[in-house]
């Protein structure tokens, strides 16, 4: 068994061949879509976050929205960048939406990618300290969060409080119980998932990594996975950690498809650079006839490697289509490949 959920970056512009033209769109849409992706049996709605930009930005409220209106779906993000949050207002906040889900939140964290401003962290109040960088405050940033998480006391109560305290130290409230264990980090090297498994946390994993051996993406990808799950087993954790890997799949089924994706699959994986020194990969994508995508899919090392398989949606094409290429994978791929 695998868990398929769909992780969507909550694209909006205000365009005519737009679905989604209005945040509101994209906010209301999201939930809709996580609505149906329950109904069909997916596992889990995630979402991206990225500041500055027409995309999907504030996780909590959403995943509360989400949370009230599905039962059983887990609901996460793919990721926060760290260097952007409060790490107690965060707690605050991430324990009331998980309390409100019933325990199915699911937090993918990371330390920052390029984002559309110049050190936009800076506006919403954070700086590195001296001789840190930005990457180092998000980590920081991430392991302080964690350390709320714990649910111990941590701050002297006032002696003449308004309401009556607890006895002893008190702790961030409102307190969800067991979700420092469904915290996961965004790695995008091998020994940023080494430090992962070290600080406690699942592993995510997407299209996007440091180009560290010159193979294919998916046998790097496979190898960052094993190089956790090393990790993990080093430092041992009493529980057993799951991975997440992000892909781009449209099984071609009917006209629609065809249209939208059969001309346009990335069959090879691409090379570039994030800022001026790093060397990354970015992995294929895959739209294809069933037949040959099993086939493909069969191939792909780090998905056969990963528990939780997170399929990136067109959320400007909206929530029915959307929620049939969901289906499209649950019921004509899913099954050929041991994944249901």
């Amino acid at each position: 068994m695998k868990k398929i959920g769909f992780l969507s970056f909550g694209h909006w512009a205000p365009s005519r061949q737009s679905g989604t033209r209005s945040a509101a769109d994209a906010l209301l849409q999201s939930i809709e879509l996580a609505e149906a992706a329950e109904a069909l049996g997916a596992d889990g709605a995630y979402i991206r976050v990225h500041h500055f930009a027409r995309q999907l930005a504030s996780p909590f409220p959403l995943l509360a929205a989400m949370a009230a209106r599905t039962k059983r779906i887990e609901l996460g993000t793919a990721v926060i960048d760290m260097r952007y949050e409060n790490p107690l207002y965060m707690a605050e906040d991430a324990g009331a939406a998980d309390l409100i889900s019933g325990g199915r939140l699911q937090l993918g964290l990371s330390r920052g990618s390029p984002e559309q401003v110049v050190d936009g962290w800076r506006h919403f109040g954070y700086a590195p300290a001296e001789g840190e960088s930005d990457a180092d405050m998000g980590r920081r940033h991430a392991q302080l969060f964690l350390e709320v998480l714990r649910g111990e006391g941590f701050a002297r109560p006032n002696p003449r409080p308004m309401f009556p305290n607890p006895p002893g130290l008190l702790r961030l409230e409102p307190h969800s119980e067991g979700l420092r264990e469904r915290i996961w980090w965004g790695s995008g090297s091998n020994a940023t998932a080494v430090w992962a498994a070290q600080q406690g946390m699942n592993l995510q994993s997407s299209t996007l990594k440091d180009d560290e051996s010159g193979e294919p993406f998916h046998i790097q990808q496979a190898a960052q996975i094993r190089a956790y799950h090393e990790a993990w087993k080093a430092a041992g954790h009493a529980r057993a950690p799951r991975v997440s890997v992000s892909r781009s799949i449209f099984p071609l089924l009917d006209e629609r498809d065809r249209a939208y994706f059969g001309r346009s699959a990335q069959e090879e994986d691409q090379v570039g650079f994030l800022g001026e020194k790093t060397r990354a990969i970015f992995g294929r994508g895959y739209a294809a006839e069933p037949e040959r995508l099993i086939e493909q899919l069969r191939a792909d090392e780090a998905v056969a490697a990963a528990d939780t398989l997170l399929l990136t949606i067109p959320n400007q094409l909206g929530v029915e289509y959307c929620a049939h290429v969901i289906e499209g994978i649950l019921k004509h791929i899913a099954p050929a490949l041991g994944w249901r």
